[in-house]
């Protein structure tokens, strides 16, 4: 069956700048806490070359052309703008995304911008990072900044990456552990920020929209207990709707309020943060998503790990609350991810039914093992079979009515992933290089960028089934 999209869907794809720019010292830039964080292991290849996009953007950004993209989603370093957070701008690295965001459009594919992903300033860091409010005027500073140099040719971007993801698996994307009552310090500033910076691109980009960037995915309870029906109603609260109702709502959300009390936690909040919550707002939501999540009531806090075997519920643990569970009915990829088609679908469904925004996809994707054969060609099938069934459930979402607008998966192009290295290939592209030798760092189309060209091309997928579903 053929699942048609709307005309003027947003077909791209995504990456950010400290996974693929590599050239981590060039042109004046500063050092991130990407730079600097500690690795559990040097096996991996770190983010000083990267798969060098820094040098291969023009290269980059004609094939993702040549792929029907119509736009790219990308992130600005905030250090190579100002490379110690604060203080002189490094006319450089303005520059170096004027060319980035002029390529962009000489090939008729619309830039969308993600102000900051994972890459906080290693000098705003060492005066406390996101603990001090002098990070969120930072951030506001640079935000409008960068407003003012591209907002004449971009018109759509995105706020803060993940800011629950970041905290909630902090050890794994940051390199470090965060204690609970600093962490939710920190979300309210991440939150501030993120209001500050919808001020300002309302301020001083014409016709602008922006959105929030959470990673949202929908949380099962592991069974019809109601102890794991509520350990999921929480864990839905804390990992993504605290986030979403802060952004959307200008609120609090009641179940996290709950959470802190129990916790014993306070955060700081002002009455101009009050008044900042409520009188700034997105104009869209931009999701990533990758599979669902599932949890289980702790009964025994001294064994937190039992019924786990996939890389996500490992970092799921919160004795009298919840614990991650492992989804017997769902396939693995070949790094333990779980994979849920269906999940999408309620996810979507969900933030249709909270929020009633439009929305934009911009992360899905599945990481794999692959070598490219002596052909120089990429058969990923089991990444198209991936996606195929994620269209899918796209499509359905559009036809049950969630305004859906757009979709870039991850990843445009072969990245470093933050703790897997080369070897977890997310791209459309494959770049020729390993964890110890960059090679020549070539480009090489996968059989999957081929099949997502013609995707764009027809406006539709084949979901494969030859009758109608009904709400299965």
């Amino acid at each position: 069956m053929i699942r048609r999209f709307p005309d003027g869907f947003l077909w791209g794809a995504s990456c950010s700048a400290h996974q693929t720019e590599g050239a981590w010292d060039a042109d004046g830039k500063g050092l991130s806490v990407q730079d600097t964080r500690p690795r559990d292991t040097h096996d991996i290849c770190d983010f000083t070359v990267a798969v060098d996009f820094y040098h291969h953007y023009r290269e980059d950004i004609a094939l993702l052309a040549e792929m029907g993209a119509k736009v790219f989603r990308f992130s600005i370093a905030w250090t190579r703008i100002l490379p110690e957070g604060t203080g002189a701008v490094n006319e450089a690295g303005l520059a170096h995304y004027d060319d980035v965001v002029n390529a962009c459009l000489e090939h008729g594919v619309e830039p969308m911008i993600t102000l900051y992903h994972f890459d906080l300033p290693q000098a705003l860091e060492d005066r406390g990072g996101w603990d001090s409010r002098e990070t969120v005027d930072a951030f506001e500073n640079y935000a409008r900044i960068v407003f003012e140099r591209y907002g004449d040719r971009v018109q759509r971007w995105l706020t803060i990456n993940e800011p629950n993801i970041m905290l909630l698996v902090d050890k794994k994307i940051l390199g470090r552990a965060i204690p609970l009552e600093r962490k939710y310090q920190q979300f309210h500033h991440l939150m501030i920020a993120e209001k500050l910076a919808i001020k300002a691109c309302h301020e001083l980009v014409p016709g602008g929209q922006i959105g929030p960037v959470p990673n949202i995915s929908i949380v099962y309870p592991a069974s019809a207990k109601p102890k794991d029906f509520r350990a999921s109603l929480y864990f839905n609260a804390i990992r993504q709707w605290a986030y979403l109702d802060f952004s959307c709502k200008g609120i609090y959300n009641p179940l996290l309020l709950d959470y802190l009390a129990k916790k014993g936690v306070s955060i700081e909040v002002t009455d101009a943060d009050r008044e900042l919550m409520a009188a700034h707002f997105p104009d869209f939501i931009a999701m990533n998503y990758y599979t669902s999540v599932t949890v289980e009531y702790p009964e025994d806090a001294s064994n937190m790990a039992d019924g786990i075997s996939d890389q996500q519920s490992e970092d799921i643990m919160d004795a009298g609350f919840y614990k991650g569970f492992t989804n017997p009915n769902l396939e693995k990829t070949q790094f333990a991810w779980t994979i849920d088609p269906q999940g999408m679908l309620t996810t979507l469904l969900a933030i249709e039914d909270r929020y009633a925004m439009p929305i934009v996809i911009t992360e899905n994707g599945l990481g794999a093992y692959i070598e490219l054969t002596p052909e120089g060609t990429i058969k990923d099938d089991y990444r198209i079979d991936y996606y195929r069934k994620h269209l899918t459930m796209c499509a359905r979402a559009i036809e049950s009515g969630v305004q859906l607008v757009g979709y870039s998966p991850w990843s445009a192009i072969d990245l470093v992933s933050v703790h897997e290295g080369m070897r977890k290939r997310y791209g459309f592209i494959f770049v020729d290089r390993d964890e110890a030798d960059e090679k020549q760092l070539a480009r090489y189309p996968k059989k999957s960028f081929h099949w997502y060209q013609r995707v764009i091309a027809d406006n539709a997928v084949d979901d494969g089934i030859e009758s109608k579903e009904g709400v299965a």
